[in-house]
């Protein structure tokens, strides 16, 4: 199991400059509480739902590829497709083949931007854990590089940069909300900020991952259900993470579907941003008022991913 003292701020920063030339530097939006029916209260919103392929993934993908030697029958990820389609970009834009292979949830807004970036696409299984299990056999087969989609030092590391452009972004925010599935986000962010501000993680009702094991004291199986299934619901959080998410983050929040589809029509509704399931899910929580912050405070919400069609809420 990984410790916090691996995946560092040092080694955060040093990657940082390696895929900036990749990734983009995603916009701030400050919106008040009160456009939204709630009682008034200034929110920052970082979008990262605007970033290269989607979502924030596009962080962690160039990092692997960048930080790790690629072989001739390239890479190949598991994902619900966020991930999937991140590794496919990264491998575009790097000249690598990739092979993506994805359950049955995922939605045709993410396949169609995994198939537009070139990659070998392989539908199959019901769930995330069954197109890791087959993705698996592929690379023992051919040789291909495994980019793990949360539980990889590199994908950790990839993803704290997140964190640092947040902390330039925003020096002077309390508390960060941030949706968790696998926790390769959160535990980059907070290994970041390494308990300098409040890290709160946001999790589905029908994917607690993380909120069962910090009840546990370890990783283990959760539920993989609901709305956000296709990003927010592997089995379990990644063993690498733990030990971060339990130094650095102060609590889980669960919040329910409707809550979901509630944050993401507001968000389009309101400002115009279009948020799939899982990017809306640490609004959700702001929205539904299952995070109260304390008057003075200040907080900002990661909006994490766009895969999605607005059509769809």
């Amino acid at each position: 199991m990984l410790n916090t003292r691996t995946i560092t701020r040092e080694r955060i920063a040093a990657v940082e400059p390696r895929i900036r030339p990749y990734v983009r530097h995603t916009p701030v939006m400050r919106v008040d509480m009160a456009d939204f029916g709630r009682p008034a209260f200034p929110v920052d919103l970082k979008l990262e739902c605007l970033q290269h392929s989607g979502s924030f993934k596009a962080r962690g993908a160039f990092t692997n590829l960048l930080e790790r030697q690629v072989p001739e029958a390239g890479v190949v990820a598991a994902s619900g497709g966020n991930h999937g389609a991140a590794v496919a970009y990264a491998a575009m834009k790097l000249g690598h083949k990739a092979s993506i292979f994805v359950p049955e949830v995922s939605p045709p807004a993410k396949l169609a931007r995994i198939r537009g970036y070139g990659a070998e696409l392989v539908v199959g299984g019901a769930r995330y854990a069954e197109a890791l299990a087959a993705s698996e056999d592929f690379a023992a087969r051919t040789g291909a590089l495994q980019v793990h989609a949360f539980n990889q030092e590199e994908t950790l590391l990839g993803q704290g940069t997140l964190g640092l452009e947040i902390e330039a972004d925003l020096p002077e925010i309390d508390t960060l909300l941030v949706a968790v599935g696998g926790g390769g986000l959160i535990g980059g962010i907070a290994a970041w900020f390494s308990g300098r501000i409040r890290i709160i993680a946001i999790e589905p009702e029908g994917a607690p991952t993380l909120y069962r094991a910090l009840e546990a004291g370890q990783p283990v199986d959760a539920p993989a259900e609901g709305i956000a299934a296709d990003s927010l619901a592997p089995k379990r959080v990644g063993e690498m993470m733990f030990p971060i998410a339990e130094a650095f983050v102060e609590r889980s929040i669960l919040v329910s579907d409707d809550d979901i589809v509630e944050a993401q029509k507001a968000l389009w509704d309101r400002v115009r941003i279009i948020a799939e399931p899982g990017g809306a899910a640490a609004f959700a929580a702001m929205l539904s008022g299952r995070y109260v912050p304390a008057e003075t405070e200040r907080v900002a919400v990661l909006v994490c991913g766009s895969n999605t069609n607005p059509a769809n809420f």
